[in-house]
């Protein structure tokens, strides 16, 4: 899901690479959860619901806590969070859903990123026959950039005249997003488009013979252990494969352990390692240092003292969902937060203040 100018919120950290791991001390979790307290007791930070950290594969951190909540823009109210209640993701869903088409690819069921994207739609004849819509491929969906019309960015969410709301109320989603005007050179500029995501989840589905959540728990969620899973669905039946996902916090961390081990679990490769390298390599700039890859950002922070950059990859959701991989640092950061309706400029400082002024002091 995405909302007014959300662009740049989705960029407020910045950019960087996959690094090499570096032994770093272990901080003392009582110090992460004193600045937690004093950052929440002057305002920095409000709305945290979770907050995990690890340190070479360990859970170094964990913090819970309690306020009102939703599924998907429905009303939970107010959830006392613990290890067993699930939480949104939000967008972070995107980069769980590359995992997916990676371990599908590798087992056949998935059109490589060269393949031709109205080739996995043969249903739509009349939109493959439209001139420029034969260079679209399958590496133009996965990074975003498609050169089709999509506006998630500057139109609020709640809108028809929002893509991703145009979209779910269309009689067919996959037609309205494969019909989309061709506006700009495949391959050249990022747009934002969870109906990219959508084509995705509908394109593993297919060649898998399983729905998304099925299929994602066998392959990826299983063999991590993960508890209870949700993705929620549309009025259509489709799963909302950009931003449904509800997973344990536990869970949505242990996403980003496996991103930085290459993909491996326990001594088992569950994601191959090449295609983890592949999402998270930069393929387009976005703005302010940020670059995509395949449903990944790849960053940078500043913080310590002295100032330095730390280089991260991650996914980015709506309401301070965030999932952060600091390879050089071998830590991985997992929030869950309820502020989907805070100002813009708040999310933006709540996020930057749980990871420079929260976390990483202690790790740098």
């Amino acid at each position: 899901m995405i909302n007014l100018n959300r662009r740049h919120l989705l960029v407020s950290l910045g950019a960087g690479a996959i690094a090499a791991h570096r032994a770093v001390a272990q901080p003392s979790p009582q110090d992460i959860g004193a600045r937690l307290t004093q950052a929440q007791q002057n305002g920095k930070v409000s709305g945290v619901h979770a907050l995990l950290v690890s340190q070479a594969s360990k859970l170094v951190f964990e913090h819970y806590g309690r306020g009102d909540d939703e599924a998907w823009a429905r009303s939970l109210h107010s959830v006392v969070f613990a290890p067993d209640v699930l939480h949104d993701l939000r967008s972070v869903s995107k980069s769980v859903v590359a995992l997916l088409y990676g371990i599908a690819l590798a087992a056949g069921k998935a059109p490589p990123p060269d393949a031709k994207l109205y080739d996995q739609f043969p249903e739509y004849p009349d939109l493959a026959k439209q001139s420029g819509r034969d260079r679209l491929t399958m590496h133009h969906v996965l990074s975003m950039t498609l050169g089709l019309e999509w506006d998630e960015l500057t139109i609020p969410y709640g809108s028809l005249r929002n893509s991703e709301n145009a979209m779910e109320a269309a009689p067919d989603r996959f037609r309205f997003i494969l019909e989309r005007p061709v506006v700009g050179e495949p391959g050249v500029k990022w747009i934002y488009c969870g109906g990219a995501t959508a084509l995705l989840g509908r394109i593993i589905a297919r060649g898998t013979g399983e729905e998304l959540l099925p299929y994602a728990r066998r392959v990826l969620f299983a063999p991590l252990e993960f508890g209870a899973t949700e993705w929620t669905k549309g009025n259509d039946g489709e799963p909302h494969a950009a931003s449904g996902l509800r997973l344990l916090p536990r869970d949505m961390l242990k996403i980003g352990q496996l991103v930085l081990a290459g993909g491996t679990w326990n001594g088992r490769q569950v994601v191959p390692s090449g295609w983890v390298k592949r999402v998270t390599t930069p393929v387009v700039a976005i703005e302010r240092g940020v670059s995509y890859g395949y449903q990944w950002y790849m960053g940078e922070v500043v913080a310590g003292t002295p100032p330095r950059s730390h280089h991260w990859v991650g996914g980015i959701g709506w309401g301070c969902q965030r999932l952060y991989v600091f390879p050089s640092l071998d830590l991985v950061v997992a929030t869950n937060c309820g502020n989907y309706h805070k100002s813009l400029p708040e999310q933006i400082s709540i996020s930057r203040a749980l990871i420079t002024e929260v976390v990483l002091p202690g790790f740098v």
